[in-house]
């Protein structure tokens, strides 16, 4: 009885502490296509969806990629990706892709574009589809 009061008490305070993942985020759809980066198009295959509060998945210009979702919007924070290793051409573009997607900090939602940036000025727009 005592563990599954403390249990219960640990669920109450972590879900009341900032930083808990929350369905702030679309939930289910849409998908959302990445269409510039840093200023400039991306031209490659690329997106996120939000499939359920606190994770997060999509697909990369080679490899399918999932994680955790650890902020509350508008912040922006990935924990535990993951992604399958197929090797394909677009390789500098995936990896140009998850090095910025892992530097994003902050969330900006619209009707038009998911917006995701940072401190240092690096943009990715995202456009549901």
């Amino acid at each position: 009885m005592k563990q599954i009061i403390a249990l219960t008490s640990f669920a109450l305070v972590t879900a009341c502490l900032p930083g808990g993942a929350t369905s702030d985020y679309p939930v289910g759809e849409p998908e959302y296509h990445l269409v510039e980066l840093d200023g400039a198009a991306f031209t490659e295959t690329a997106t996120i969806q939000f499939p359920e509060a606190g994770r997060v998945v999509g697909q990369a210009p080679c490899n399918s990629y999932f994680g955790s979702l650890t902020s509350e919007y508008p912040t922006f924070a990935l924990d535990a990706v993951g992604a399958t290793k197929m090797a394909c051409p677009d390789l500098v573009a995936e990896d140009t892709f998850f090095a910025a997607l892992e530097e994003m900090t902050t969330a900006e939602l619209n009707d038009a574009a998911l917006i995701l940036s940072n401190g240092d000025g690096r943009k990715m727009v995202f456009e549901p589809r």
